[in-house]
């Protein structure tokens, strides 16, 4: 895996950490999806935390490494705000919106690298 996925994924981590995201997974997908390296995964209780973790994560990524997201899907007030670096791709989730989609089990050939509950 190359060494910016690491980075840029552990950037993401430390800024989702730093503004109150819940229950974040870091999950390998090397030889398991043929589209992205890793996947964050974290949850936001509220429209306005996943607002704020989304402009923050936006904003500490482009400062730190240079990057905007290739795509962005989904907005706050839907629940899920998908943010697509290429090797990285960021899913923030309301918590009943994570329970439906399932990512973790549908994803569960990854291999979970990092989990903060």
């Amino acid at each position: 895996m190359p060494d910016e996925s690491i980075e840029l994924a552990h950037t993401i981590v430390d800024v989702l950490e730093e503004k109150k995201g819940e229950d974040i997974l870091l999950l390998d997908l090397v030889g398991v999806a043929s589209f992205t390296n890793l996947f964050v995964i974290c949850s936001g209780r509220s429209v306005r935390t996943l607002k704020a973790l989304s402009n923050e994560v936006r904003r500490t990524v482009k400062e730190k490494h240079e990057r905007r997201p290739l795509q962005v899907e989904g907005d706050s007030s839907s629940g899920w705000i998908l943010l697509d670096y290429g090797g990285v791709i960021l899913h923030l989730f309301s918590p009943t919106l994570r329970d439906y989609y399932a990512l973790e089990q549908l994803w569960a050939e990854g291999r979970v690298v990092l989990r903060m509950t």
